[in-house]
């Protein structure tokens, strides 16, 4: 790095604080700027992963938005209650499509009746989707895992409120999603 390069940098100006090879130059080394090439070529490549990257996570979202939708119309088609503040649980663990929506069974305030649980699984189709099991949450109790009960659907055979599972039971969705 020896003074084939000629420095902007005046003595005591803001570049003076970096080495040679790091100021701005008034013109380009010799040679065939291989390197610059290389960095560029790199850039370029640095950047259409992060393009991809951020399209595919907006497409993602929009997918998980639309799921979202769909299970909120399904939910009160069911129940009959057109409710606002319906709670919604994805499953952030296992990265599935499997969310479990609450909401009350009557009018008030979100858990002050009642609540109905659906488990919402599948594909949307429709702007719907299936509803293959649930359960009921007492009111003023917002602990899904410890207060569930009279399970029915696959909630019996995943055993979330802890009975056995019986013989035979139904695995069909509660809708035609």
């Amino acid at each position: 790095m020896s003074g084939a390069a000629t420095s902007t940098a005046e003595p005591g100006g803001r570049w003076e604080r970096l080495p040679e090879r790091l100021r701005p130059r008034t013109h380009e080394r010799r040679g065939r700027g291989d390197l610059r090439r290389v960095e560029s070529t790199l850039l370029v490549l640095a950047f259409l992963v992060l393009a991809v990257a951020v399209v595919n996570d907006v497409v993602r979202q929009v997918h998980v938005n639309e799921r979202i939708t769909a299970d909120l119309r399904t939910w009160r088609t069911i129940t009959g209650n057109d409710l606002i503040n319906i709670s919604v649980e994805q499953d952030l663990t296992h990265h599935t499509t499997r969310d479990v929506l609450c909401g009350n069974t009557g009018s008030g305030p979100p858990g002050t009746q009642p609540q109905v649980c659906l488990i919402m699984t599948g594909l949307t189709a429709h702007g719907m989707r299936a509803a293959r099991g649930g359960f009921y949450l007492p009111p003023y109790f917002q602990d899904k895992h410890a207060n569930r009960y009279a399970c029915f659907g696959t909630a019996i055979r995943e055993e979330l409120c802890g009975l056995p599972t019986p013989p035979g039971a139904p695995d069909e969705p509660l809708t035609g999603g």
